[in-house]
């Protein structure tokens, strides 16, 4: 029975031994990883920092930029109040043009009678001096064939 027990525990040691290669195989593998998982987290914290850089100067640039528009903005805000003002001025402007032009119009039509009469006899009074000099004409002249005779002279009426 002792035999079975230096056995038992022979064998015991030599599975211990197995695990313990198999425990340090492991073991090794298991640090080359964690080498490899540390050298990538140094370049990354490497590379975080280049774009942490990055990312402040892009920050800055966009903070000046908003700045920048910020005040051109404030200009052009002076520029369209300019131009709002022309723009009432010219609707004004207009605005007056139309109450000239009604008037006109008005007096137009009130004075349409009084008009028709003066361009009337200013046509009457244009065929009287014409006849005139007609007359005034001696009689042994002959009138030239080139010349147009008188005629009448027709007033178109607003409607």
């Amino acid at each position: 029975m002792q035999i079975i027990l230096y056995l038992s525990i022979a064998v015991i040691a030599i599975a211990f031994f197995i695990l313990v290669i198999y425990l340090s195989k492991t073991l090794k593998s298991l640090q080359i990883t964690l080498d490899s998982v540390s050298k990538t987290l140094i370049g990354l914290e490497g590379q975080l920092e280049g774009v942490t850089r990055e990312t402040t100067a892009l920050l800055e640039k966009t903070n000046a930029l908003a700045e920048d528009v910020q005040h051109k903005s404030e200009s052009l805000n002076s520029v369209v109040i300019a131009v709002k003002e022309v723009g009432d001025s010219v609707r004004s402007f207009n605005g007056s043009i139309q109450k000239i032009t009604s008037s006109v119009n008005e007096g137009l039509e009130e004075n349409k009678e009084r008009i028709s009469q003066v361009v009337q006899w200013g046509q009457v009074l244009m065929e009287l001096k014409d006849k005139w000099k007609m007359r005034k004409q001696p009689e042994t002249q002959e009138v030239p064939v080139d010349k147009p005779t008188p005629q009448k002279r027709w007033i178109r009426e607003r409607s």
